[in-house]
């Protein structure tokens, strides 16, 4: 990134890569609140992530149908939620038939909060131990959504461009 800019040396500190992690941080404060209290008022949880990262663990039907990317919804069908220091798991429910998902922080992509127009993205994680390659294409336009929820509550593929914040135009 400083390379590009004449003038600008590249950083011997890790900078984005900690603005990553703390961005996660705040994923994994919304899911344990979620966890612990569960989902207040409106709020509900768009979570995108790679299901080819290291240590992803799903239902093998859902790895077949969704080989790179995947986006669940925690809003009304979920149980047990749980966080630990590396990621988090949950049991969705698909067609009616439940399954248990494992993902690592460092696998996740993308978090919104469709109801309060809140939205985070994540960088791919450098290539390595727990870690995921960098993305080089856009993410998938088919996202796995509970297809048990009512046609009226049934949750809608949102673009997260709309929730992050642009720098302003010069010029």
């Amino acid at each position: 990134m400083a390379q590009d800019e004449p003038g600008l040396k590249d950083s011997l500190l890790p900078y984005e890569s900690w603005i990553q992690e703390s961005l996660r941080g705040v994923l994994r404060f919304a899911l344990d609140r979620a966890a612990g209290e569960g989902l207040p008022g409106d709020h509900h949880f768009y979570l995108t992530f790679r299901t080819d990262a290291p240590g992803v663990a799903m239902p093998d039907r859902l790895r077949a149908q969704y080989p790179n990317e995947m986006t669940i919804v925690l809003q009304h069908q979920f149980d047990d939620l749980r966080t630990t220091d590396h990621g988090f798991s949950v049991k969705l429910y698909f067609g009616g038939v439940p399954a248990a998902l494992s993902i690592p922080w460092s696998a996740l992509t993308q978090f919104a909060d469709p109801s309060v127009r809140f939205g985070l993205r994540f960088d791919a994680a450098p290539g390595g131990a727990g870690q995921i390659p960098a993305l080089t294409a856009e993410p998938e336009p088919a996202k796995a959504e509970p297809d048990e929820a009512p046609a009226e509550d049934a949750p809608q593929v949102v673009s997260l461009d709309a929730f992050r914040k642009r720098p302003p135009n010069k010029g």
